[in-house]
């Protein structure tokens, strides 16, 4: 059974927004390790419609020598969302019809490897509360960012179990947590 596993990086203060302004100086071999695994063990990207349209407004563009411009644009893409009506200016992408978390559900009977979430902080939310989601890992850096979107909404309660945690040499926290 294929799983739906989320990948972010976050602050120590809960920041999921824009990591390209932050996470790079703690960017290393393990880390880079862990996000090619995650590749991996993946058939399908999951992006839900902030991220795919700045994604499709970027990746379609870029050169075959941009380091992983073959990964993210040869890669299927599915795309979550109640307000767009086509997803045709990216290739591989589809856009999930009806409603998302049955799809979803029905995705993940069928034979394949892993769907991986790629930002869309709203959408992990929504496959949390769903129940949908089967992983959350989260690359936890040493650093308050102080401002951003944040990965749970004030006063929400999600409870989580603790699989694996892995300290890196830059103090990044690699955490493997799955719905309690």
């Amino acid at each position: 059974m294929r799983k739906i596993v989320a990948s972010l990086f976050i602050s120590l203060d809960g920041v999921v927004e824009a990591p390209e302004t932050w996470h790079f100086p703690y960017f290393n071999d393990e880390m880079g390790a862990v996000v090619g695994s995650l590749s991996e063990t993946a058939d399908a990207m999951l992006l839900g419609r902030k991220t795919y349209q700045m994604f499709a407004g970027y990746w379609p563009n870029v050169g075959p020598d941009e380091e992983m411009a073959a990964q993210m644009n040869e890669t299927p893409k599915l795309v979550v969302s109640t307000t767009l009506d086509k997803v045709d200016e990216w290739q591989n992408s589809t856009l999930l019809q009806g409603d998302p978390f049955e799809a979803l559900t029905a995705l993940k009977n069928e034979p394949g490897k892993n769907l991986n979430v790629v930002g869309s902080i709203t959408l992990v939310r929504s496959l949390l509360r769903a129940k949908v989601l089967d992983e959350l890992q989260l690359l936890v850096h040493p650093i308050a960012v102080g401002h951003g979107q944040r990965l749970f909404d004030e006063g929400e309660t999600q409870p989580l179990e603790l699989v694996s945690s892995t300290t890196f040499s830059t103090g990044v926290l690699h955490t493997v947590y799955r719905p309690a």
